[in-house]
């Protein structure tokens, strides 16, 4: 297990997908010293501790999943909600992202953006 996984905020992340690389180093970028309270666990490489946390691994390719200590997984937009919370400038875009005519839709969107890259990727059966 990668000593990475121990922190405040774990994140269980596609660290095969390209972009999700990026997005990742633009968050560690923006969040500065929060940054450093983020441990990054790639999906692949973590699937036993996704199942012992009850997680389909597969489920976890699908949406993005993070774990607050000492609290409930959550996943998709709320994820990316909880995450954006910590950095200042993006506070403003995850309360945008958080409103309820907005929330549904990026997450249909998302949904089917990720879909497609795994498709594309032939790892979606």
């Amino acid at each position: 297990m990668s000593k990475t996984c121990y922190g405040v905020l774990r994140v269980y992340y596609d660290g095969v997908c390209p972009r999700c690389r990026r997005d990742r180093a633009r968050y560690e970028r923006w969040a500065g010293e929060a940054g450093d309270r983020v441990a990054w666990c790639d999906v692949t490489e973590h699937q036993q501790m996704l199942r012992d946390k009850g997680i389909d691994p597969q489920a976890a390719l699908l949406s993005l999943h993070v774990e607050e200590e000492g609290e409930d997984i959550v996943e998709g937009i709320d994820a990316y909600i909880l995450l954006m919370r910590r950095v200042p400038r993006l506070r403003p875009l995850a309360w945008l992202i958080g409103l309820p005519v907005i929330k549904p839709t990026l997450r249909w969107c998302y949904d089917g953006w990720v879909r497609r890259r795994l498709i594309r990727q032939g790892r979606l059966p």
